[in-house]
């Protein structure tokens, strides 16, 4: 068996990032850039108004001057002239400064009558003014390649004038349940069967993880149904299998896809739950192969398909994040696998985060699963800590699981 940690370095060293498609502005948040963000234009184009006021020259309008008010400067409509001696400007935010003007006399600190207005305070110069090109200009690299996109970022691009970004393809995943037990929710259930629920969560965690899932027909525990079904895979970035991962004469996966070219990198990690897990190639298709057990298989896909889809997405690899917080309850010794404890986050009253494991932490239970917060990570060998004590936690729901 080996370490997690060299687990998942094997599988993100392996993965390459999907090409590049172009999309359009709408479709591309949550995408990752393959080309960085060049500015077409500079932004402010030209020195604004920050407040609605008057535009005015700063060494005049000085408290109690009275200047003559010669035109209007709303947004998107400049004063067409220059300002000169004693005059002023009525402008609003956004609106271009007009030529000759250094400063801005606010409305609230200004009095006009009868095409007058009097400053009843001192205007510096450059006050409430922004200068072109105060956000960015023409040119500047706004966001680099590699950065997945969020609001703001879309924001930015279409504020820089870009109606189409170039990223990354969504990697697609091919998801493959496998088992003579299993059935579709809402089908009949064999005798001494089970509903069906890895194809549905995985399908859910490879979205939120930024991935098209692709979740092919159930395969029974047959190796040619196998070898048969996985014939999708050169049509997947990469594919995932659950079940028919175990010891002995129930390993199909690896006896199925053998004789299709499968080439196995590693089987079996030092971890609870989740140790029957496989990592190879068929072909130049990655395949993953989770565990039948649908704790086991949330719990590794959190840990290794999760990064996985980040990197294949075109995000530089990395573990899944994680937060200190405090133990909510005592924590047992640990033995020799990488554990993974579900449980539930709450903040005290000092506002620091406290997870609790809940008590039973059986991996057949996917109610506790649902009902989790976090994943308290148990290095191998931890030794017993009290309730307080800081432990290190995956938060679940900030990467969509």
């Amino acid at each position: 068996m080996i370490a997690v940690e060299e687990a998942r370095d094997r599988i993100l060293t392996a993965l390459r990032p999907t090409p590049a498609e172009t999309v359009s502005l709408p479709e591309a948040w949550g995408r990752v850039l393959a080309k960085p963000i060049m500015a077409r234009l500079t932004q402010p184009p030209a020195a604004v108004s920050a407040m609605d006021g008057y535009a005015v020259r700063a060494a005049e309008a000085v408290e109690g001057a009275r200047l003559a008010v010669i035109g209007s400067a709303p947004a998107g409509h400049p004063f067409e002239g220059r300002l000169g001696p004693g005059q002023a400007v009525r402008i609003f935010t956004g609106g271009f400064v007009p030529e000759g003007a250094d400063g801005i006399l606010l409305q609230e600190d200004a009095e006009e009558q009868r095409g007058f207005v009097t400053a009843k305070e001192t205007v510096k110069p450059g006050r409430w003014v922004r200068r072109a090109g105060l956000d960015f200009t023409a040119g500047e690299e706004l966001l680099p390649a590699g950065r997945k996109l969020s609001a703001r970022d879309i924001g930015l691009a279409a504020a820089a004038n870009h109606p189409w970004l170039t990223v990354h393809r969504r990697p697609r995943i091919g998801i493959l349940a496998t088992g003579d037990e299993i059935a579709l929710p809402g089908e009949a259930i064999p005798a001494g069967g089970i509903v069906s629920s890895n194809a549905h969560a995985l399908a859910a965690l490879v979205r939120a993880a930024g991935g098209e899932p692709l979740v092919l027909p159930i395969a029974p525990d047959d190796r040619d149904a196998i070898a048969a079904a996985a014939a999708a895979a050169p049509a997947c970035d990469m594919l995932v299998t659950t079940g028919g991962a175990s010891v002995g004469e129930h390993d199909l996966v690896q006896a199925a896809l053998g004789p299709q070219g499968f080439a196995l990198d590693f089987w079996k990690i030092a971890m609870r739950p989740g140790k029957p897990l496989i990592w190879g190639r068929l072909g130049t298709t990655p395949v993953l192969g989770l565990p039948g057990n649908p704790v086991s298989a949330m719990v590794c896909a959190v840990q290794f398909l999760v990064p996985a889809i980040g990197v294949l997405s075109g995000l530089p690899p990395a573990p899944p994040p994680t937060v200190l917080v405090r133990a909510g309850a005592p924590i047992p010794a640990n033995d020799r696998r990488f554990d993974h404890l579900r449980a539930s986050l709450a903040t005290d009253r000092d506002g620091r985060l406290v997870a609790t494991p809940f008590p039973v932490q059986d991996s057949s239970m996917m109610a506790t699963l649902a009902r989790a917060d976090a994943l308290i990570l148990r290095p191998p060998h931890a030794p017993a800590l009290p309730e307080g004590a800081e432990v290190e936690a995956i938060p679940l729901a900030q990467i969509g699981v």
